[in-house]
């Protein structure tokens, strides 16, 4: 299942933003080449700005509906953006200014395991 494969790629060494963007290469949801561009996310951007596995989901869906795309989808990427952070602040899971707080690796794979399907609703 692509959650558990995420939460192995963290459990690993993988950043939040790695793992996710790792476990979609796996299933064929978007190039190898998106690994080196999640490498930038991880830890908010190094400054707890930006959830790095809420932005490789959003890579993710831009990849199949943003302009452009390679599947002939329409270009409805920002309506899913704002589904997508709709949905993780529902969920009230941590916001990334709260991982250099004594956040607990196990918040971090709660949030790589609740992101995923949630990105695969979109």
């Amino acid at each position: 299942m692509l959650k558990d494969k995420a939460a192995q790629y963290y459990n690993s060494g993988f950043s939040c933003s790695e793992s996710i963007i790792k476990a979609c290469i796996d299933e064929g949801l978007c190039p190898e080449e998106f690994l080196p561009l999640a490498t930038s996310f991880s830890a908010g951007m190094s400054s707890g700005c930006l959830c790095g596995a809420v932005a490789a989901s959003q890579m993710v869906s831009g990849y199949h509906f943003g302009r452009d795309n390679k599947f002939g989808n329409s270009v409805i990427a920002r309506e899913k953006a704002a589904e997508f952070v709709k949905a993780f602040k529902e969920r009230k899971l941590p916001a990334a200014r709260f991982y250099h707080q004594n956040l607990k690796v196990q918040l971090k794979k709660n949030i790589v395991q609740n992101l995923l399907p949630m990105l695969l609703k979109f």
